[in-house]
């Protein structure tokens, strides 16, 4: 049902303490609490066990949809495992919605509680507490381990085993008492507005990345790969954008990140818009080489959004090209194991329409809640630096390093 645009002013705000979820960016998306149902799903056919089980609550679903935006019905919320092996996947149907778009807001319930539901938390929820964080210290390996990991991915790479290859290392903050993951949330959907802040079973973050859109026919990609960091004065980084827009190593790993995704695409596609040259995507921290690219999809009756996610994932801009060769370089070298991160994240409708990002920016609470396991990733070429990447994956890790700390710590 449409209610007023004044009721739902904040969509964080609404949140509840008791698994949230939320996909939100420019003050709008949707946001939900309560489970009505929800399914695990791991190995290789996760994607399709987890569309084939959305199709049938959706099939025998009694639906009311009086506001007919992207958003509004019986939707379902995901995150998926980055590997076949291991990891486990997700989809999670809420027993309320809370949605805004374009000036509209609505309430969806899901399920005879649902009203019970609204009338428990919409606009009465807990405001989120505070971290009191501990500490910041390397995850799986240490930055000089890491480092020597790119430089062995760099030979790898100029024997001609492979063109391109996104190494990831992890973070784990420590707190005191367990993460009200809400902070983090609220704090990364003001911090980075222009991104796709999400929750889904702990997984949280600000994505600069949407992996696939589909929308009433049209399906659209946003590539990121090549990124430069910030400095803080604005001139200085108009000058590194440039720098970034030339750097034929940049250019090179952006290039095979929009070619995966233009072929990944392009069988289920009538036509397709793939602009020659990326444009610079300014964020706080960083900036990207960002491709849009764009298509009207011919099979969307048989093929919903995850599937399009499933035949994009993973991307050259998260695991690299060849991509065959890139996992098991990957699984070879990395030394962690990614989980949900990079994996797809985002939200369905029961007609298949939605939006998935790539869970970047992120990190995971860990059980008990405790301790978070915080991402970053680098693309690895034939020219790529060490010590560069290592200095790269630390602004990615600023985010949500950023929405946890109460104060500063020191840099691992």
């Amino acid at each position: 049902m449409a209610v007023g645009a004044d009721v739902v002013d904040s969509l964080v705000g609404l949140l509840p303490d008791d698994r949230p979820v939320a996909w939100l960016r420019q003050g709008e998306g949707i946001v939900g609490w309560g489970e009505a149902a929800r399914v695990r799903t791991s190995g290789p056919d996760r994607f399709a066990a987890a569309d084939e089980w959305w199709r049938e609550v959706a099939a025998h679903a009694v639906l009311r949809d009086e506001v007919g935006q992207p958003g509004s019905g019986l939707v379902c919320f995901g995150s998926f495992a980055f590997a076949d092996e291991p990891g486990e996947s997700v989809l999670v149907v809420p027993e309320v919605v809370v949605g805004r778009r374009d000036g509209t807001a609505w309430v969806t319930t899901i399920t005879e509680g649902g009203l019970d539901r609204i009338d428990h938390h919409l606009g009465a929820a807990e405001p989120p507490r505070p971290p009191d964080l501990l500490s910041v210290e390397s995850g799986s390996r240490s930055s000089r381990d890491w480092a020597a990991a790119v430089a062995q991915a760099v030979a790898r790479i100029g024997s001609g085993e492979l063109e391109k290859v996104v190494l990831a290392r992890d973070l784990v903050a420590v707190t005191q008492e367990p993460v009200d993951v809400r902070w983090a949330v609220q704090r990364l959907a003001a911090s980075y507005p222009t991104c796709w802040t999400f929750h889904v079973d702990r997984l949280f973050g600000a994505t600069p990345e949407m992996l696939v859109r589909r929308e009433r026919g049209l399906v659209t990609s946003r590539v990121l790969a090549g990124t430069i960091r910030r400095t803080g004065d604005d001139q200085h980084d108009m000058a590194l954008a440039a720098t970034l827009a030339r750097s034929s190593k940049d250019l090179e790993e952006h290039e095979y990140a929009v070619r995966s995704v233009a072929d990944a695409l392009a069988p289920h596609c009538s036509s397709m818009n793939v602009p020659e040259a990326p444009f610079v995507l300014h964020l706080p921290n960083v900036m990207h080489l960002a491709t849009d690219v764009a298509g009207v999809v011919h099979d969307a009756d048989a093929v919903s959004s995850l599937e399009l996610a499933a035949a994009l994932h993973p991307s050259a801009a998260v695991g690299g090209t060849p991509t065959a060769a890139a996992v098991a370089l990957i699984e070879d070298i990395e030394g962690m194991d990614r989980d949900r991160y990079a994996g797809p994240v985002g939200w369905m409708d029961a007609a298949g329409d939605g939006e998935w990002g790539i869970a970047l920016r992120s990190g995971i609470v860990e059980p008990g809640g405790r301790s978070v396991r915080i991402f970053a990733g680098c693309g690895i070429v034939a020219d790529s630096d060490p010590e560069d990447e290592l200095d790269e994956a630390r602004a990615k890790f600023v985010p949500v390093v950023e929405a946890l700390e109460s104060w500063a710590v020191p840099r691992p």
